[in-house]
């Protein structure tokens, strides 16, 4: 039970972890994880002309590195990173580039600290910019999430284990003194203030939101919409620009730890101390589901882009050229693409369309959860449809292009047509046989289209820049809601406290009974890490983990493990050992396979 697994089946074949392309500390010698932060991992395209432009981020304890990072390609090389920084009296806790002024020659990365300061680096000219909060004046506790507002150049948001949030630009300075705020708007459970001052100055506002460590947020993919959650087990979702409460969800048992949005903005999981994954829908304000699967804290939750599938009765009526079919199937930025496809869709589509959501968990269990939300836990009122499923599962069944050519003409695969074969339906969601989903008192009110004129004056002045674009506890695994008591406390609070007894929402929309929603089974959970994980992200051709001990590993999906790699290491171990004494090589991607490399010696 305790055998680390290196890979894992699902419905569209094989994943297998290429040891060979794990990054770490360049110095072996073990590394203590107790008391450091966890371990995470960016990732940003540079967009270089030599075809391999990804670059990759990772803080291990005090450390940062800042590699070049070659997936299934290549080998990694951990004696070449382009930037080391260590740091003393404090540690790294987060990142994130800035993708839209990425370039080859220079790169925004924002680094936040344990000590609540954020650092603007440059890892590529090795520079840096900016240090904010340098005095600790506007927050002295730990940052728990730092991010580039969508489509700006300059703004970007810090959250703080205080559970406050903050927006900066980074043309701004921060004073050299505490800043002073006046109120702006207040809600239910938060209260956003503007800085006093008579110049401008950082922070642009302070967002005071539940109560407890507020530890981490997500903007949606349209970049409108922010979901938050924080260590009083609240998901709570605001509208950005006017800086209003889309709606909430309350955790079945503790904290919510983590969140993201699916890639058409119209869903949105949690995880956290309960072990649960949750599925929220940002249209009905509703929990529709929960996935049980981990052992401990769920630590990372994430969709999968480049594997949902879409389900049409009639494939001739596909919303958009053959090209934008193409691109959904075999482009090279599926992501984007995905994302297209899905908000062409909409509930008063009336064919009989349907989207199969992949996403993924990681925990302190040190295991990998797969899910699939299917049309029967999304649409539960409605009958399943016995239409013709299109699945985007990068190419599993074809040997991988030795050339890396992505023409689809010439890799023996072909779009499904009236005339082929029809590839076998999707499995179900792995769901336990549960009442319907309750649907009382589950639609939220729609949100008020009048913005105050404090906020639209907000608007105007401080978001001009937005472009318009394409601790330690212990656990409990005991789920009774009488084991529940509210310890956190938040003397930052400017709100008035909300009636948040577990008791009383409990059975309610905010947090409806186990029976009362669909509860998924994951479609793998594999142990896959010494240590608790901390980085789950979907990429093109594999998926990136990282765990506390500061390994990140990379597992190529399915035909994606390119011979290339296997080769180059298989031949130089050989030719050192002098073993060399065969007359033909052949590599394989899978044993039941064809050779998909021949050389003869």
């Amino acid at each position: 039970m305790n055998e680390i697994k290196t890979q894992f089946t699902t419905r569209e074949g094989l994943y297998k972890l290429l040891s060979h392309s794990e990054y770490s500390r360049p110095n072996r010698v073990p590394f203590n994880s107790q008391g450091s932060n966890p371990v995470r991992v960016s990732f940003v395209n540079v967009n270089d002309q030599s075809g391999n432009g990804d670059r990759l981020c990772f803080n291990v304890g005090r450390e940062l590195y800042f590699y070049i990072y070659k997936g299934v390609r290549k080998a990694a090389d951990l004696s070449k990173p382009i930037d080391k920084r260590i740091y003393k009296g404090t540690q790294p806790t987060c990142h994130d580039f800035n993708h839209l002024t990425a370039t080859a020659e220079s790169v925004s990365l924002l680094v936040g600290f344990s000590a609540g300061q954020v650092q603007l680096i440059d890892p590529i000219k090795k520079e840096t910019s900016k240090l904010f909060n340098e005095e600790r004046l506007i927050d002295k506790s730990r940052v728990t999430c730092v991010k580039w507002v969508p489509g700006s150049e300059s703004l970007f948001l810090v959250a703080h284990s205080s559970g406050n949030m903050y927006l900066y630009n980074v043309e701004h300075t921060c004073g050299t003194t505490a800043p002073h705020y006046q109120l702006l708007k207040q809600g239910e459970s938060f209260a956003v203030h503007t800085c006093k001052s008579k110049s401008t100055r950082n922070p642009l506002l302070k967002w005071t939101v539940g109560e407890g460590a507020l530890n981490e947020f997500a903007f949606s993919p349209d970049g409108k919409f922010l979901a938050c959650v924080s260590q009083d087990g609240f998901l709570r979702v605001f509208n950005f620009d006017s800086v209003e409460l889309h709606g909430t969800m309350k955790s079945y048992f503790g904290g919510l730890l983590c969140v993201c949005w699916s890639p058409d903005g119209k869903y949105i999981v949690t995880g956290g101390e309960d072990d649960l994954v949750t599925v929220w829908s940002f249209v009905d304000c509703r929990v529709i589901a929960r996935g049980h699967g981990h052992k401990s804290w769920v630590s990372v939750v994430a969709f999968d882009p480049y594997t949902t599938s879409v389900e049409e009765s009639d494939p001739m009526e596909f919303s958009g050229s053959d090209e934008d079919f193409q691109d959904l199937h075999f482009g090279r930025d599926r992501a984007n693409s995905t994302q297209s496809r899905l908000s062409k869709r909409n509930s008063t589509d009336s064919r009989p369309v349907s989207v199969t959501y992949r996403f993924g968990s990681v925990g302190q269990d040190t295991q990998l959860c797969l899910w699939d939300l299917t049309e029967d836990i999304l649409f539960p009122h409605q009958p399943l449809s016995r239409a013709r499923t299109h699945t985007n599962v990068m190419n599993a069944t074809s040997p991988p292009a030795g050339s890396g050519g992505t023409n689809p003409g010439s890799n023996g695969n072909s779009i499904t047509t009236p005339g082929n074969s029809v590839p076998p339906p999707l499995p179900r969601s792995n769901s336990l046989p549960h009442s319907a989903v309750s649907n009382a008192g589950s639609k939220s009110s729609v949100m008020d289209g009048a913005i105050a004129s404090g906020v639209s004056k907000f608007a105007t002045l401080s978001l001009h820049d937005r472009k318009e674009r394409h601790h330690e506890k212990d656990h409990k695994r005991n789920h009774s809601m009488g084991h529940i008591s509210s310890k956190s406390s938040d003397k930052l609070n400017l709100v008035t406290k909300t009636k948040t007894d577990p008791a009383k929402t409990l059975g309610t929309p905010l947090c409806p009974r186990m029976e009362d929603v669909p509860l998924l089974e994951p479609l793998i959970c594999k142990k896959i890490a010494h240590e608790r994980l901390t980085v789950l992200i979907f990429l093109e051709d594999c998926i990136v983990t990282a765990c506390q001990e500061g390994f990140i590993c990379t597992w190529a999906r399915p035909g994606k493990c390119l011979g290339g790699l296997v080769l180059s290491h298989c031949a130089e171990q050989m030719a050192t050992m002098k073993l060399l004494t065969c007359h033909t090589l052949k590599v394989y991607c899978h044993p039941k396979t064809r050779p998909i490399l021949q050389v003869e010696l």
